[in-house]
């Protein structure tokens, strides 16, 4: 099959880009011929062959103009099937792997001061958005849709009435080997952290939406009554004030090591359509503490391998989930769901293959 796969960057770093690399070389390998439309991209799969778009225009301007720029690309090539993992018109299957961004700005404007919430969402970067957003779910466009999760199922449905039988959920998947391997002693030793230290994790950047301000509110509770608990902050971002119990690693390459290093693994957003990281976390045997708010929260077992936080900014909530697996340290169960790359692959194309079945 001819596939035209849509993601205008791809970095080192991004969980959606890695995830895009992947997809792209998996397909190359089952006999597929891909093609990438994209403004660059870095470490190209071998076999795929890149379509370059180039836009001009500032930042309100270029979601609406690479969109256009891709129906181009589209319409002049005319691939067998189109996967979109960008906000765009001229795809067969649009992955929604970004969420919804008018719950996003919903979250925002529910978590954000009193002040702040009349300006969230105003300027022509979020119209622009929400313009392609609503063109992306309107059916007549989109043939099928991938969620990562039950909770951007619902978003989709709640704000579009996208077809349910048209949605197909594919969890994420990671390369799960590679999470059971970390140097636990030799990686708290380069970080700093003490043998006797409980040891938090937090990874990722963006650090408003994935809930690190409230954490780091936590640690200053542990550090004004001398608890043994540190944490390891992963990522890129601008921290607010922070305590002596908090390591800043920024990113690392051997992400491995780092939940090899930790005790339990705390992610509280106020909106991730299905963090990538926790399933690492629970394949490297991390307990995790999320919120209602993470799709990946559907594949945790309460009091199993992890605690579910109803409010991310409830710092009595999240200090009381902390202290409660702190009392009960050891690696815990692999969850219930495969969370493999092989099985996302399979998932993925398969629905893709559908899409092209049905199309007139």
């Amino acid at each position: 099959m001819q596939i035209g796969l849509i993601r205008f960057r791809g970095s080192s770093i991004g969980g959606a880009e890695l995830y895009a690399t992947r997809l792209m070389g998996a397909l190359v390998g089952a006999g597929h011929e891909v093609h990438l439309v994209a403004e660059e991209w870095a470490g190209l799969p071998s076999g795929v062959r890149l379509h370059p778009v180039v836009v001009q225009g500032g930042r309100s301007q270029r979601p609406e103009r690479l969109a256009q720029a891709a129906a181009e690309v589209v319409a002049r090539d005319r691939f067998q099937c189109v996967l979109s993992l960008e906000r765009t018109a001229c795809q067969h299957v649009y992955r929604a792997g970004d969420g919804v961004h008018r719950v996003w700005l919903e979250q925002r404007r529910r978590f954000a001061p009193w002040w702040r919430r009349p300006l969230i969402g105003i300027g022509a970067f979020h119209r622009s958005v929400l313009r392609l957003e609503a063109r992306t779910f309107d059916p007549t466009v989109t043939r099928r849709v991938i969620v990562n999760s039950d909770l951007v199922r619902d978003e989709i449905e709640r704000c579009f009435g996208f077809p349910s039988d048209r949605i197909d959920r594919v969890r994420n998947g990671i390369e799960t080997a590679r999470f059971r391997q970390g140097a636990r002693d030799a990686t708290r030793q380069r970080l700093g952290v003490s043998q006797d230290e409980y040891t938090l994790l937090f990874v990722g950047s963006g650090w408003e939406r994935k809930g690190l301000p409230p954490l780091l509110s936590v640690m200053r509770r542990f550090e004004a009554r001398g608890d043994r608990i540190r944490l390891i902050v992963v990522g890129k971002g601008r921290a607010g004030r922070t305590g002596a119990n908090v390591t800043f690693a920024g990113t690392m390459a051997d992400i491995e090591n780092a939940y090899a290093a930790a005790d339990l693994f705390v992610f509280p957003p106020i909106y991730e359509p299905s963090s990538n990281v926790v399933f690492e976390a629970l394949a490297a045997g991390l307990p995790v503490v999320t919120t209602v708010f993470n799709g990946a929260s559907e594949i945790l077992t309460p009091g199993g391998n992890g605690t579910v936080l109803s409010d991310p900014m409830d710092l009595d909530e999240m200090e009381r989930a902390i202290l409660a697996w702190r009392s009960r340290p050891g690696r815990i169960s692999f969850p219930a769901e495969p969370i493999d790359l092989e099985r996302n692959l399979r998932e993925t194309l398969a629905v893709l293959e559908r899409a092209v079945a049905e199309r007139p």
